[in-house]
């Protein structure tokens, strides 16, 4: 019979703060997005409490890696997951399961967590990244998609969105509505603040 011992209480809070940290401190940090960062430590726990109170009724390792099989697998039905997000859900899922079933004291556990986290952020800063960004729009001018009008295209999106866009390319083209929607790739520029050190930097260079 599974109990509620001083032990399953820690590793709770080691679950919790591992996702807190995966979550908001990797995945928000970069995409803003409270709803999913929310949700991924919701799903996180509720993975914990599932295999850690069935793995207490005589379930061997393989159930663990069955559910994180299934729950690795999940599409949600209401939206399309990114890529990106369902890396964080592979993550979360691999957290709350190392929570849940690993033998491993509790110290070295978080430590384990916390280098799982740290690579997350790692892979989200701008050194791997890379300074380009993505955003994919639905464009109707389709004689622009066509590769001969390949500068067309890109002159007529960086006026339309003020972007300092760099490349585009079509996912999809929907004939019937002479709509093409494109993955167009593009340079944010620096926060003000930023502009002006870099501006003062200059300066004193010259100077």
């Amino acid at each position: 019979m599974t109990e509620i011992t001083p032990r399953f209480i820690v590793l709770f809070l080691v679950n919790f703060i591992s996702i807190v940290m995966l979550c908001y401190g990797c995945y928000f940090r970069s995409n803003k997005n409270a709803t999913v960062a929310g949700s991924f430590v919701l799903f996180g726990i509720g993975i914990f409490l599932i295999t850690y109170l069935l793995h207490g009724v005589d379930m061997s390792m393989e159930f663990a890696f069955g559910l994180f099989a299934v729950f690795g697998m999940l599409r949600y039905r209401t939206d399309t997951i990114s890529i990106k997000e369902m890396t964080y859900l592979f993550m979360v899922t691999a957290i709350a399961l190392l929570c849940a079933v690993s033998k491993l004291p509790t110290l070295e556990l978080f430590l384990i967590n916390a280098f799982l986290c740290f690579i997350a952020f790692l892979v989200d800063t701008r050194f791997f990244q890379g300074h380009h960004k993505i955003q994919r729009i639905s464009y109707e001018r389709i004689e622009n998609i066509k590769p001969k009008n390949k500068s067309l295209l890109l002159a007529d999106l960086r006026e339309r969105t003020g972007l300092n866009v760099t490349n585009a390319e079509i996912e999809h083209i929907d004939f019937l509505r002479d709509t093409a929607d494109l993955i167009v790739y593009f340079i944010p520029e620096a926060p003000k603040q930023e502009r002006v050190a870099n501006s003062s930097n200059q300066v004193e260079a010259n100077s």
